[in-house]
């Protein structure tokens, strides 16, 4: 399978976990990964799991990635341009509203498989 695809496949895995509420989305990170939402605290790491488990215990996501730009710089480092778009549910109020945030992504290979090195996301405007 291509970089490219094995990165579209990895994209495709961790919108289906962050949908499914599942923990494992951490797992498409690299053991560095550094995560860095909008409006929280940079998450890096071993922290990773933890800050999921957390993100996941108070929302619920049903979103949908779309790639803009996937570049494979070379045989160990790669990045992407996305947008997701959906809904989020406020689990404690069950307050739904629209999800939509644009992200880059920078992905390296690690134990020779494809992981998310830095994500990071905003909302557009």
């Amino acid at each position: 399978m291509s970089a490219e695809n094995e990165i579209r496949e990895l994209l495709k895995t961790h919108e289906n976990l962050l949908n499914a509420s599942d923990v494992r989305a951490a797992a498409c990170y690299t053991s560095d990964g550094v995560f860095i939402p909008a409006g929280l605290p940079t998450v890096v790491g071993g922290a990773m799991a933890d800050a999921y488990a957390g993100l996941l215990k108070v929302l619920r996501l049903q979103i949908t990635f779309t790639i803009n730009e996937l570049v494979v710089a070379s045989e160990e480092i790669a990045y992407a341009l996305t947008e997701s778009h959906g809904t989020q549910t406020v689990l404690a109020t069950g307050t739904d509203s629209v999800e939509s945030n644009r992200e880059m992504s920078i992905f390296r290979r690690e134990n020779g498989s494809w992981k998310i090195a830095r994500y990071m996301f905003n909302m557009p405007q």
